[in-house]
């Protein structure tokens, strides 16, 4: 059975922008939030990049990393993750390489296989780059080349970036980037929080051809948990109907900012709308104390995972926090009484 002591918390935000808000009132949020997970002792704080998407803010990725790493003392910030096929390399390299610089030894670089876009963004990003199958682990290893030592006759230099080190991680919802992460001895994040059905297969197919590398000598597996938590389920479920309604528009291809929650939003749909948003949140954890810490504990010990990526998002931002708050308590207790 794994320890919970032995699991590490971080977060993942998409940086959303609120009905009736801006985005400059959604990167305060942020910095709001990664300072506050700071005190309450996660590890990590990503930011994933997404574009031409109305309700999130994120799609300048290295630009906000910078100001949240900025903003806080200790806490690890990084991309969760950098989508490759919209970046040469060398770029990625060159600015991860600088944020190290500026903050030493608290950047990860996350990467993504997808565009997390849609396609006339994606050709708008990479203009006329068509995209193969080769593509990503080849840009992954420039990308290993170019934060890495320069090696005698190297003539493409990352500057800042060589020798930075910065730790990368590979992303995905799927099979492929699990197998690449594996081979190359990286840490492995799964989507779950979005996209939960390849899971399992995924994790089994990490560690099983989990070659040692000189950066991780055993594989380090993240697992996505959507998150909302309240004082009650009630009011728990009650919040998460924002969520929801964010989740639906998804499934409609109509894209918007986060709403406000809606009283008995679920009941008022179909079976269909209900199980796609429930397929959707299948790792979510929503609820009072008692619910989270069970749940958060049922995670780990069905999944194994080194580290839970907690995605929170309600519309007021300070039952947010309080949702953090109350996660970190009961992983405080879970820990406790496993121990």
């Amino acid at each position: 059975m794994k320890l919970l002591q032995d699991v590490a918390l971080s977060m993942l935000d998409l940086v959303a922008v609120r009905e009736g808000a801006s985005v400059s009132d959604a990167l305060a949020v942020a910095l709001r939030t990664a300072r506050h997970v700071e005190g309450l002792g996660f590890t990590r704080y990503w930011l994933a990049e997404h574009h031409n998407m109305p309700g999130i803010a994120s799609s300048a990725t290295a630009v906000l990393v910078g100001h949240i790493a900025g903003g806080t003392q200790r806490i690890r910030v990084g991309s969760g993750g950098i989508m490759l096929p919209n970046h040469a390399p060398l770029v990625v390299a060159e600015a991860f390489g600088t944020l190290a610089a500026l903050y030493p030894g608290r950047i990860d670089l996350g990467l993504g296989r997808a565009p997390g876009t849609d396609p006339a963004t994606m050709r708008a990003l990479r203009r006329d780059r068509v995209e193969t199958e080769e593509d990503f682990p080849r840009d992954v290893a420039e990308l290993q080349r170019l934060l890495g030592p320069v090696q005698p006759g190297q003539r493409l230099i990352a500057m800042p970036g060589a020798d930075s080190q910065v730790p990368i991680w590979l992303l995905g919802s799927s099979l492929f980037s699990a197998q690449l992460a594996a081979e190359r001895g990286l840490p492995y994040a799964f989507a779950s929080h979005f996209a939960p059905r390849m899971l399992m297969p995924a994790l089994d197919l990490y560690r099983s051809q989990f070659r040692p590398s000189a950066q991780w000598r055993q594989p380090h597996a993240v697992v996505g948990v959507p998150l909302v938590a309240a004082p009650t389920d009630a009011e728990a479920e009650y919040l998460a109907s924002s969520n929801y309604q964010r989740v639906l528009g998804i499934v409609r291809g109509e894209r918007s900012r986060l709403p406000p929650p809606v009283d008995g939003f679920m009941a008022s749909l179909g079976p269909a709308e209900q199980a796609a948003i429930r397929n959707f949140l299948a790792m979510a954890v929503i609820g009072g104390p008692d619910t989270v810490r069970r749940g958060l504990s049922d995670i780990v010990q069905a999944t194994g995972a080194d580290e839970l990526m907690l995605v929170c998002d309600t519309f007021d931002p300070d039952m947010r926090l309080r949702a953090l708050s109350i996660a970190a308590e009961q992983w405080r207790l879970g820990a406790e009484a496993s121990a």
